[in-house]
């Protein structure tokens, strides 16, 4: 394939621009199937901030990760080709021009054919790349992975930020809620209104207390059932996974995904016809031992790798 990663076998890791995979960096579409982009942004958050840097951290741990994907048998640059895009120009400080910015991008990656893969940033810059790809495939199936729900109606009284963007992506009309399901919330909340506003939206919840009892084969086949074959988008926040496993995020919670539970959830995504994802929420200032963006890095590998399957399997 025409774009793929640099060889460890002929230079060493360490050495060159820190890109994704150490792809090329590239701010091309043509002959190219992926395009992974950061969106270093957190102007949203409401707790700690950081997350900013999370584009930066996922592609220096990213240096590891090799082309062929053992678990799938499948070499992933004999069937795609793939760039670093680089990151989205945002405007700290001002969100809307932000979420401009972000659906200008999404919306011309995604005209072009090609699958863009987000590092964040905040929850919140999800809905400027909904924005941009409901205009290409009109309203998206969503699978939401996260601890919280984030369809909270305001915060602050504000109706951007990083806990509403997925009740905006239903009233804007980005989303199908009929087939949409949020997966691995859990936590303490405000009140039971917090779940029945998520329901009375149209999305399906599978919490994590669910999840524990069904297993995740069940859920995996819940999730294919509520999507289907529709053009599907997939938002992973990183706090999902429990602290033990990803300490470095804004809003922890208890008894989430282990790294191994959450990386069989999304290889279990395999078939979904996806047409864009993304990892949001490393806050890498919190890790010193880097093992939450090595993990987000790996979760994106995954992506990547059921891309391949879906061109190797036709």
């Amino acid at each position: 394939m025409k774009h793929q990663p640099a060889s460890s076998l002929e230079s060493p890791r360490f050495a060159g621009v820190r890109t994704f995979m150490r792809l090329p960096h590239l701010r091309t579409l043509e002959e190219v199937d992926f395009v992974v982009l950061g969106i270093p942004f957190d102007d949203a958050t409401t707790h700690r901030p950081g997350a900013r840097f999370g584009p930066e951290s996922i592609r220096r741990t990213s240096i590891m990760l090799r082309p062929w994907n053992p678990y799938w048998d499948v070499k992933i640059f004999d069937y795609l080709s793939g760039v670093d895009y680089g990151d989205v120009p945002v405007v700290p400080g001002y969100l809307e021009d932000t979420y401009t910015r972000i659906q200008a991008e999404f919306e011309r990656i995604g005209r072009a054919g090609v699958i863009p893969l987000a590092m964040g940033g905040d929850h919140s810059v999800t809905l400027g790349e909904l924005r941009g790809l409901a205009q290409v495939y009109g309203p998206l199936a969503l699978v939401h992975i996260d601890a919280h729900l984030d369809t909270l109606d305001q915060y602050f009284g504000r109706k951007y930020n990083h806990g509403t963007p997925f009740r905006r992506a239903v009233e804007e009309g980005l989303v199908d809620p009929a087939h949409s399901i949020q997966v691995g919330i859990r936590g303490s909340n405000y009140g039971p209104e917090d779940y029945e506003g998520s329901r009375a939206l149209g999305y399906e919840l599978i919490p994590m207390y669910e999840v524990q009892r069904i297993g995740l084969e069940e859920t995996l086949k819940r999730i294919h059932e509520r999507v289907g074959q529709r053009a599907c988008f997939i938002s992973l926040d990183i706090d999902a996974v429990d602290p033990a496993y990803a300490p470095g995020t804004g809003t922890p919670e208890v008894e989430g995904f282990t790294s191994r539970e959450i990386m069989a959830l999304v290889r279990g995504l395999k078939g979904l016809e996806f047409k864009g994802a993304d990892v949001v929420e490393v806050l890498p200032a919190i890790d010193p031992g880097e093992i939450t963006p090595y993990l987000a890095a790996n979760l994106i590998y995954e992506f990547i790798s059921l891309l391949a399957l879906r061109h190797k399997e036709g």
